[in-house]
């Protein structure tokens, strides 16, 4: 089990985590969490009512791995010249009615993680087994994911980038190109687990 998840046999996965690496998932997650915010609220947002039914921003984040986490729903790269203006405002309006929904989505898979992590009780060498059940295990793979996209984004990662491979030691971006590398594996082994 030692570096991937393992099915549970009931939908659920499990993991044995040493301390080290439940240090830096949480840590990690947190710093999800701090990138996501609570976005912008809305005024009255004392109200829960006025908070469910809140419209969301409509312009695209300015900070790149946010505009990654929150993309551009009709902006893409087969939007032709003459179009970019209409996908513009669909984007816009999509955003607006749905932003809010995916970041409290985001935030809460993040959480998960932080839960599941807080909850570990240490098992011999400084270890500990997680053992996640199925819906868990979905937020947790979102959260893998969220974070992938956001230190891939810092890092600049592009398709078949095999530069940060090969990066010295003394290269500042090595331990967040390690860090993206194993986030990489355990959404890898926890989606072979979910598909089982």
């Amino acid at each position: 089990m030692a570096g991937q998840f393992e099915s549970t046999g009931d939908g659920g996965a499990a993991i044995a985590l040493d301390e080290v690496e439940i240090s830096i998932l949480r840590t990690l997650a947190v710093q999800l969490l701090e990138l996501i915010g609570p976005g912008e609220q809305p005024a009255g947002a004392e109200d829960p009512l006025d908070t469910l039914l809140a419209e969301g921003p409509s312009e695209p984040p300015s900070d790149p791995a946010l505009a990654r986490l929150f993309p551009e729903a009709y902006l893409g790269p087969d939007t032709g010249p003459g179009e970019e203006e209409a996908a513009r405002a669909a984007s816009a309006e999509f955003r607006r009615y749905t932003e809010n929904d995916l970041r409290a989505r985001k935030r809460e898979d993040a959480l998960a993680v932080v839960r599941a992590l807080d909850a570990l009780s240490p098992q011999g060498a400084g270890g500990a087994v997680l053992t996640l059940a199925e819906a868990e295990s979905k937020q947790w793979l979102g959260a893998l994911n969220d974070l992938r996209l956001a230190i891939g984004t810092r890092l600049e990662v592009q398709e078949d980038d095999d530069a940060l491979y090969q990066l010295p030691d003394s290269d500042e971006r090595k331990p967040m190109v390690m860090a993206y590398l194993w986030l990489g594996a355990l959404q890898e082994s926890l989606v072979e687990t979910l598909s089982v």
